[in-house]
């Protein structure tokens, strides 16, 4: 209705202004403003039409306008009409195109990225996923949580780079897991067999820059018993939250991003803590603790954490997710994944045991 109310309030200034003067001219803005709004191909051309009707009636009241004047207004009138017609078209078309694209990533982001489900064993589990790129729906960054015989096994890593490279390196990364989670009893082999795949995926695919490729990540595995189990190549060290206190799980050894070392060479040590019922254990990726404000600020993720702590895991990484934007205050600049554990032992009832407290394992 914009166009139409712009056209009434012309009409209305021009009877307003009286028979010496006349703003017929400022009709050619009405068929601009229908190819800005319309969601129709058509409308442009409508509208000209029936701004083409208004000049001559505007004409032929006005004794100030004179014929050249009002021919170049409706020759402007034609010529915007006609213009606003196509770029309406073309904009139609790019958009659905978008949307196809968009229904693509989306399609391909649950085969790859499928949806983490709220109960896995002894864990309840959340994820947030967000693309650096404004329209994408997929990216660099990976997670994933399964259940095996030998408890509840997650991963969240992130690929060096950006576009489709990185998505394959992913998906590479996530297939292999998928596999060596259910297969190896040891989490460090887990991490071995990842290191694997992603070499013969970069070589055998023939990859672009596979000398500079690599895949920082995190293995956590959960026992019945609580007791937690933690592999670290590269990433940023998990956060354990029990009640309102955040506890930073910082190795005291850990391995290079995979793809840096030999595949033979990956032999990570494992880390164990032993968890309460009710804790909950943070993995993300460095687009979260990475994002800066606009004075170059670091987000706080260890000190924001206890106040969206309430709630359910997937409540939770929703604040977090609207604190880091709140934060940035724009479009974050990278690829920024969080997935919480919670844990929640058969029966309800915690163990009573020290949180927080490493212990290594070659």
């Amino acid at each position: 209705m914009l166009p139409v109310i712009g056209m009434a309030l012309i009409v209305a200034l021009d009877y307003l202004s009286g028979t010496e003067v006349t703003v017929e001219p400022a009709l050619t803005a009405v068929p601009a403003l229908a190819a800005v709004v319309s969601r129709r191909t058509w409308y442009p051309l409508v509208i000209g039409l029936c701004t083409e009707a208004v000049a001559f009636l505007m004409a032929f009241r006005s004794d100030a306008l004179g014929q050249s004047v009002h021919a170049a207004s409706v020759i402007a009138i034609l010529l915007v009409a006609t213009i606003g017609w196509v770029s309406a078209t073309l904009r139609l078309r790019q958009e659905r195109a978008l949307a196809d694209a968009q229904l693509v990533a989306s399609i391909a982001r649950r085969v790859l990225l499928r949806p983490v489900p709220e109960k896995v064993g002894t864990v309840r589990a959340a994820v947030h996923y967000e693309a650096a790129a404004a329209h994408a729906r997929i990216g660099g960054d990976l997670y994933e949580v399964v259940n095996t015989r030998h408890g509840v096994r997650a991963v969240v890593g992130d690929v060096r780079g950006k576009g489709l490279g990185a998505v394959e390196t992913a998906a590479a990364v996530l297939g292999a897991f998928r596999e060596a989670a259910h297969q190896e009893a040891a989490l460090d082999k887990v991490a071995g067999w990842l290191a694997v795949s992603l070499d013969r995926a970069l070589h055998e695919n023939d990859h672009p820059g596979v000398e500079e490729e690599f895949v920082t990540l995190v293995l956590i595995g959960v026992g019945p018993d609580g007791t937690a189990e933690l592999v670290n190549c590269g990433h940023p060290s998990p956060l354990l939250l029990r009640g309102g206190d955040v506890l930073p799980l910082e190795l005291d050894e850990t391995v290079p991003p995979l793809g840096v070392l030999d595949p033979a060479d990956v032999r990570p040590p494992v880390h164990r803590v032993t968890l309460r019922g009710g804790d909950r254990v943070l993995l993300f990726t460095d687009g979260v603790i990475e994002a800066r404000d606009r004075s170059g600020a670091f987000y706080p993720l260890a000190e924001r954490l206890p106040r969206c702590a309430a709630g359910h895991p997937a409540d939770v990484l929703e604040r977090l997710h609207e604190d880091v934007v709140r934060h940035v205050g724009r479009q974050l600049g990278d690829d920024a994944a969080m997935l919480l554990l919670q844990y929640e032992p058969a029966g309800g009832t915690g163990l009573p045991q020290q949180a927080g407290i490493l212990t290594h394992q070659n």
